[in-house]
C-alpha cells in the first residue's frame, strides 16, 4: 500500500484538476493498479502505450502437454500495455529516450562492444547549418532586433520572417528536401581531406584509418534543418584500434572547414515552373569544438554533448509550430490553427510538390520538407537499434528457454489484436510520475558513474 500511496502522492502534487485526481484515486483504487503500474513501468513510463489483447500459448511439440500459457483476460481492463516507440518527444518523451545512441561511441559502453579507449580518439562536436533565406526576428549578442526590438527568449516572433513578403519559404523547404545529400557529400569529402592531408589516397586511408560519426538532425526556430554530430577518427578495426599519431583533432577541425568550403558539397536543385535554379550549400555559421572525457573548462565535455543530442534528438518541425504528424489538405491548417510562419512553410510544400514530384514534399510537408532521418550514423560508430532489439530479443529467447527448455520441442501459439492506445486522465498523471522516478534514477546511476570515472581518470 506504501508503493502504491507513493505514486499517488507524486501524482496528485502536480496540481491537477478535480476531474483527474477523481481518475487518479479511481485507478489508484482498482482491484488491478499493481499490476497496471507493473505494465506502464515496463513500458518506462510511455505516454501513449499500445493497447493488445490476446493470448499465447506454449506445447510440448511431442507430449502435447502445456508448458506455458497467457492471455490478457487476466490483465486490468483486459490489455497489454506496450511502448509506443516514437521517437518525437512532443509524442512520447519516455519512448523518445531510448534513441540516444551517441553516449555509446563518446564514452564507450563494454555492453554494446564500444571500449572506453573511444575517449582517447580524437572527437568533435560539430553544427552544420542552413544558409541565410532572408532576415528573421532574433536575439543577437547587441540584444536589440533588426526590427528595433530586445525579443524576449520565448517570443514568438523569433526565428520569423522580417518581411514576410520577400522571404524565401520555397528555398528554405528545399534546403531542407535535400539536407541529407548534402551530408552525404560532406562525409565523403572529409575522407578526401583526411587522406590528402596525410599524403594518402582514399584505399590507402582505410587501411590506418576510419571516420565514424554520430549526427542528429535539429530544426531552427526559422524552420531550417541543421545537423548536430560528433565526428570521431578512429584506426582501421574502428573503436577497437587507434588511430594513427598523425590523426589529431587539428587534423580532423582543417579538414571539416575544408570539406564544408568545397565546391563538392553543395548541391544544385534545377528550376522548375516559375521556381528558379537554387544552388545549396552549408551556412556560414560553422562550429567546431574538441570533445574532452572531462571537463577542464576549455573544451566541451562529452556528459554535455549527450544532454545536447538528447535534447535536439527528439525534437522536430512541430517545435517550430508545425504540427507532428502528416497533413491530409490545407483545411487542417485552419482547424489547428497553425501560425502564420510555419504555415507559409508547409504551404511552399504543397506549392512545390508539382513541380518536384520524387522530392514527396506533399507527404513532407509536416516536417517542413525534411524526409531524413533525424538520428544516424555511421556504421561503426556505436551499436545500433537493431543490435540493441537483437539483445533484448536474445535475452528473452534465453528466459524462455530456461522456462520451456529447448525450443525445437516446443510449439508456440499466439492471437494478439490491437484494441487502442493512450491512457485516460488520471493514468496519464500516474505514468507521468513513474516516467520521472524512472528517468531520476537514470540520471542519478549516470552521475554516480561519472564521479567514479573522474575519480579513476
Amino acid at each position: 500500500m506504501g508503493c502504491r500511496s507513493s505514486t499517488v502522492d507524486t501524482a496528485t502534487a502536480a496540481g491537477l484538476d478535480p476531474a483527474t485526481l477523481d481518475d487518479v484515486l479511481r485507478v489508484a483504487g482498482s482491484p488491478g493498479f499493481d499490476r497496471w503500474k507493473d505494465q506502464v513501468h515496463r513500458t518506462g513510463g510511455c505516454s501513449d502505450p499500445i493497447h493488445l489483447t490476446g493470448w499465447t500459448l506454449a506445447k510440448d511439440r511431442t507430449t502435447g502437454e502445456t508448458l506455458r500459457r497467457y492471455s490478457t483476460d487476466t490483465e486490468p481492463d483486459g490489455r497489454l500495455r506496450v511502448a509506443c516507440g516514437n521517437r518525437r518527444a512532443s509524442r512520447c518523451p519516455t519512448c523518445a529516450y531510448t534513441y540516444h545512441l551517441i553516449r555509446a561511441g563518446l564514452a564507450g559502453d563494454e555492453s554494446k562492444d564500444i571500449p572506453a579507449t573511444v575517449r582517447d580518439h580524437p572527437r568533435v562536436f560539430t553544427t552544420l547549418t542552413a544558409p541565410s533565406f532572408g532576415p528573421v526576428h532574433n536575439r543577437p549578442d547587441r540584444g536589440v532586433c533588426r526590427c528595433g526590438t530586445r525579443h524576449p527568449e520565448d517570443d514568438q516572433a523569433l526565428g520569423t520572417a522580417l518581411d514576410p513578403a520577400t522571404y524565401d519559404y520555397a528555398g528554405t523547404v528545399l534546403f531542407n528536401n535535400h539536407a541529407g545529400q548534402l551530408w552525404q557529400r560532406f562525409t565523403t569529402r572529409l575522407r578526401r581531406e583526411i587522406a590528402a592531408r596525410a599524403g594518402l589516397s582514399q584505399r590507402e586511408l582505410k587501411d590506418v584509418l576510419r571516420v565514424s560519426y554520430g549526427k542528429v538532425a535539429e530544426f531552427q526556430k526559422r524552420g531550417a534543418i541543421h545537423f548536430h554530430a560528433v565526428i570521431r577518427l578512429d584506426g582501421p578495426d574502428s573503436p577497437d584500434t587507434a588511430p594513427p599519431s598523425w590523426a589529431t583533432v587539428a587534423v580532423l577541425t582543417d579538414s571539416i572547414r575544408a570539406a564544408v568550403a568545397h565546391s563538392y558539397t553543395s548541391i544544385a536543385v534545377p528550376a522548375a515552373g516559375d521556381e528558379p535554379r537554387r544552388p545549396f550549400r552549408w551556412g556560414s555559421q560553422l562550429d567546431i569544438r574538441p570533445v574532452k572525457a572531462f571537463g577542464d573548462g576549455t573544451d566541451i565535455t562529452e556528459q554535455a554533448v549527450a544532454s545536447y543530442v538528447a535534447k535536439y534528438a527528439t525534437k522536430a518541425a512541430e517545435s517550430t509550430g508545425s504540427l507532428d504528424r502528416r497533413i491530409g489538405n490545407r483545411e487542417v491548417l485552419d482547424l489547428l490553427d497553425v501560425p502564420d510562419y510555419p504555415r507559409r512553410l508547409i504551404e511552399a510544400c504543397l506549392d512545390l510538390a508539382p513541380l518536384y514530384p520524387d522530392r514527396k514534399l506533399g507527404a513532407w510537408a509536416h516536417m517542413l520538407g525534411f524526409r531524413g532521418h533525424f538520428s544516424t550514423k555511421s556504421r561503426r560508430y556505436s551499436t545500433t537499434l537493431g543490435a540493441l532489439r537483437q539483445i533484448r530479443a536474445d535475452y528473452r529467447a534465453a528466459q524462455e528457454h530456461d522456462v520451456l527448455g529447448d525450443p525445437d520441442t516446443v510449439l508456440v501459439l499466439a492471437s494478439w489484436q490491437y484494441a487502442g492506445h493512450g491512457h485516460t486522465a488520471g493514468e496519464s498523471a500516474l505514468a507521468a510520475s513513474i516516467a520521472r522516478d524512472i528517468q531520476l534514477n537514470r540520471e542519478t546511476a549516470r552521475e554516480a558513474l561519472a564521479d567514479l570515472e573522474g575519480e579513476r581518470s
